[in-house]
């Protein structure tokens, strides 16, 4: 979402992490899972996901789209170019995905779907840990990265992007709230502690530096993101309710 450096190859797993996007595999199509966060809304363009051809005409688009986005930015996205790129005809492109925005939404849930899973350590600190050192080395990509900052920036000013954007972060948090509701089951962290902002907490400062003063995280910043929520989250921050 290799045109930034060339250091990324496509289909490579384990770049994802909490709103990271995961690389798009030509042929495999995403599943969709009724009820999850993150996913698009029926009938909404490129939502459906048959085999075959389809697929390899959905992973080739998402896939030129991740392209133009991480190379030229939201403002360049164009669907005649993309259809290009993806070697498709434009009338399949403009009838399945209608409009840029409809492809942003379809490559975000296609990117939940194709994140890499949570770890499971054993402790909470630990699982932040994970959780922190993968989120770095997707802002650390260079194509990961600049994929990021173009659809972040596009949210700002676009009603869609936005609901896509966020649906995409509330499946990733999803993904990781489980190690977080272990640890208080565990007896690790506080009862009543909000497992989602623990897990959004970790990742807030790196992304506040790569977008305020363009610092890409290193592992120094990841494990002081980790640790600095585990200690707010031990201390009873993060607990709500009563």
């Amino acid at each position: 979402m290799s045109a930034e450096s060339g250091t990324v190859g496509r289909g490579e797993p384990g770049t994802t992490g909490l709103g990271e996007p995961g690389t798009v595999r030509p042929g495999e199509p995403g599943t969709v899972r009724p009820g999850e966060p993150g996913t698009v809304r029926p009938g909404e363009p490129g939502t459906v996901r048959p085999g075959g051809r389809t697929a390899r005409v959905r992973a080739a688009v998402l896939r030129a789209a991740g392209d133009v986005l991480a190379e030229e930015g939201f403002a360049h996205l164009d669907l005649a170019d993309v259809a290009r790129r993806a070697e498709v005809g434009k009338t399949t492109v403009y009838r399945r995905w209608g409009s840029v925005t409809g492809l942003v939404a379809d490559l975000l849930s296609d990117m939940a779907e194709q994140s890499s899973p949570r770890a499971e350590t054993g402790s909470v600190l630990g699982d932040l840990r994970a959780n922190a050192a993968l989120v770095r080395r997707t802002l650390a990509d260079p194509r990961q990265g600049a994929l990021f900052r173009a659809v972040i920036a596009a949210a700002t000013c676009d009603v869609r992007t936005a609901e896509a954007l966020r649906r995409f972060y509330d499946v990733r948090v999803s993904e990781w709230v489980p190690c977080v509701e272990e640890g208080v089951a565990r007896g690790e962290l506080p009862v009543g502690t909000d497992a989602a902002m623990v897990v959004r907490a970790v990742s807030a400062p790196l992304y506040y530096s790569l977008l305020t003063v363009g610092v890409v995280p290193d592992e120094g910043a990841a494990e002081r993101a980790a640790e600095g929520a585990f200690a707010a989250a031990v201390a009873g921050v993060y607990v709500v309710g009563e």
